[in-house]
C-alpha cells in the first residue's frame, strides 16, 4: 500500500512544454526531504491540461527518479472517461508506478451506481492498488462514503481515499464503517485533523514547496506524536491558507517560484497567473518559512 506523507506535484512548464529537468529536481527534492511518496499527473499537476503523452511522460520521469530510493508513485490516472481512465491506469501499471490515484469523473455527475462501475472496469483492468480520489468541489458530483465503502469492500485492489470534500465528518463516517479502510487527507487545512482521526497520510499541495514539514507533521501524528505534530500543523496554517486564495495550483506554483524552486512561472489555460492582491499575500506569507532547496 501507498500510505504516508505524500506531494500531489505540480508540473513545471517552459516555453509551452513540460520542464523535464525542473521536474525531475522537484522529485529529488521530496526524496531528500523525507516524503513517503510522490504523486504525478493529478489536479495539482495540470492534468486536466495536458496531453495523454504528457502525463504519460509525468508519470515515466517520477517512475525513473524514485527508482531505487524508498519512495513510491502513486500515479495519477483518471479521467470523466473510462476508457481513457482504463488506459492511463494501464500505462502506469505497465511503467511501473506502485499504485494510481482516480479522481471522480468530473462534469458528467454520474450517479453513484456509475460512479461504482466506473471504478470496478478500472480495477478490473490492473492489479495494482487503486487510491479513490473525491473533491467535489471540482468533479460536480461527490462519491458517497456508502459507495466508497461498497467499493473497498468489493474490490481487493481498491485501499483507500484521498479525501477532498473539506468535511471532516465524513472520515469519522468511512472509518466508522470500517476502520481498516485508509483514508487520506487531501485538504492540507485538515491535515492534522483526519490523522488525528485515523488518517493514514496526506497528499499535500503545501509539500511542493515545505515537503520536510508535511513529511515530519505526518509522521509524528501516524507516530501518535500528535503534540508535535499540532504544532507543525499550526505553523503552517499561514501559508496553507494562501496556498488556496486563488484556484489551486495558482499559488503554489508563484510561491515555488518565488522560492526560487522552478525558474519559470507558467501555466496552461485557462489557468492564469496570480492576481496582484494573490501575489503580494503569497510574498508575505513566504516571510515566515525558510524554504529549502
Amino acid at each position: 500500500m501507498v500510505i504516508g506523507a505524500m506531494s500531489a506535484l505540480v508540473t513545471p512548464f517552459k516555453n509551452g512544454k513540460i520542464d523535464t529537468q525542473s521536474y525531475e529536481y522537484l522529485i529529488k527534492r521530496q526524496i531528500q526531504y523525507g516524503m513517503d511518496a510522490v504523486v504525478p499527473a493529478g489536479t495539482t499537476g495540470e492534468s486536466a491540461t495536458m496531453s495523454h503523452a504528457e502525463h504519460k511522460e509525468c508519470i515515466e520521469i517520477a517512475v525513473h527518479t524514485c527508482k531505487n530510493t524508498c519512495v513510491k508513485v502513486l500515479a495519477g490516472a483518471g479521467s470523466n472517461n473510462t476508457i481513457e481512465a482504463i488506459e492511463l491506469a494501464q500505462f502506469a501499471q505497465k511503467c511501473g508506478a506502485d499504485a494510481i490515484l482516480s479522481v471522480v469523473p468530473y462534469y458528467n455527475k454520474p450517479t453513484q451506481e456509475g460512479l461504482y462501475l466506473h471504478y470496478k472496469a478500472i480495477a478490473e483492468s490492473i492489479d495494482i492498488p487503486i487510491m479513490l480520489y473525491n473533491v467535489p468541489s471540482r468533479t460536480g458530483v461527490g462519491l458517497d462514503v456508502e459507495t466508497a465503502i461498497r467499493l473497498y469492500h468489493d474490490i481487493s485492489n481498491i485501499y483507500a481515499i484521498k479525501e477532498a470534500s473539506g468535511l471532516v465528518e465524513r472520515v469519522c463516517a468511512m472509518l466508522n464503517y470500517d476502520s481498516s479502510f485508509n483514508v487520506l487527507s487531501g485538504d492540507d487545512a485538515l491535515n492534522y485533523s483526519i490523522l488525528s482521526l485515523g488518517g493514514q497520510g496526506v497528499i499535500s499541495v503545501t509539500g511542493n514547496l515545505l515537503p520536510k514539514d508535511i513529511a515530519s507533521l505526518c509522521h509524528l501524528a501516524m507516530d501518535k506524536n500528535f503534540t508535535q505534530s499540532l504544532a507543525i500543523s499550526n505553523k503552517l496554517y499561514a501559508i496553507n491558507r494562501v496556498l488556496f486564495y486563488q484556484s489551486n495550483p495558482i499559488p503554489i506554483k508563484a510561491a515555488m517560484f518565488l522560492s526560487g524552486l522552478i525558474p519559470c512561472l507558467e501555466y496552461r489555460l485557462p489557468l492564469c497567473e496570480p492576481s496582484k492582491e494573490c501575489m503580494n499575500l503569497i510574498e508575505k506569507a513566504l516571510e515566515k518559512y525558510e524554504v529549502q532547496k
